[in-house]
C-alpha cells in the first residue's frame, strides 16, 4: 500500500507520503470538484486559518481550491515549511506538476534532509517528465527511509521508464 499519491496517507490516490508520518499530500488525482476560492479577494481570516482552510480542501478533494488558498498563505509565510509542503501536495494533486516541482524544491533546499520532500520533488517530476530529477530525488529519499516500500517502488518505476526510453 503505497501512502496517498503525495498525500500523507494510504497512497493509491496517486502516491502519498510515507505512512504514519504526515497527514494529506499531493493525494489522489481529483481535480477541483465545486469548492471555490476567489484569486481576486483576500481571503477571510489569517494565515492559520488559510492553511486549516486549504488542507481540509485538500482532504477534500479539492486541491485546485486548495492550492489557490494556500499560495495566499505561501506568500505571508514564506518560511513556513508546513504551507508549503500543504502547498506542494496541492498542486501536485491538482495535476500542476511543474508547480509542484517548484514548491519541492524550495523545500529540500529549505531542508535537504526531509525524506517526504525529496520523494514528493521525484514524484512531481517523473510526472513532469523529468525523469532524471525524479530518479535522483526518489534515490536520496529511498536512501533516507529504506523501510518506506512506496518509496522503493516508486523510484523502481522511473527507472524502468528510463531503460524503456532509452531501449
Amino acid at each position: 500500500m503505497i501512502v496517498g499519491a503525495l498525500g500523507r496517507g494510504p497512497f493509491p490516490r496517486a502516491v502519498h507520503a510515507p505512512a504514519g508520518r504526515r497527514s494529506g499530500g499531493p493525494a489522489g488525482t481529483a481535480r477541483g470538484g465545486g469548492a471555490q476560492v476567489s484569486e481576486d479577494r483576500p481571503p477571510e481570516g489569517g494565515v492559520y486559518e488559510w492553511y486549516q482552510r486549504g488542507l481540509r480542501l485538500l482532504d477534500d478533494g479539492h486541491p485546485q481550491a486548495a492550492a489557490t488558498l494556500l499560495v495566499r498563505a505561501a506568500e505571508a509565510e514564506p518560511q513556513s515549511r508546513s504551507i508549503l509542503e500543504a502547498l506542494a501536495r496541492a498542486q501536485y494533486d491538482a495535476g500542476r506538476y511543474d508547480d509542484a516541482v517548484q514548491s519541492f524544491t524550495t523545500l529540500t533546499a529549505m531542508n535537504p534532509t526531509d525524506d517526504y520532500a525529496q520523494f514528493g520533488l521525484g514524484l512531481a517530476a517523473s510526472r513532469a517528465g523529468d525523469l532524471a530529477l525524479a530518479a535522483e530525488h526518489l534515490a536520496l529519499a529511498v536512501a533516507m527511509r529504506p523501510d518506506l516500500g512506496h518509496y522503493a517502488r516508486a523510484l523502481r518505476g522511473v527507472r524502468a521508464r528510463q531503460a524503456a526510453g532509452s531501449a
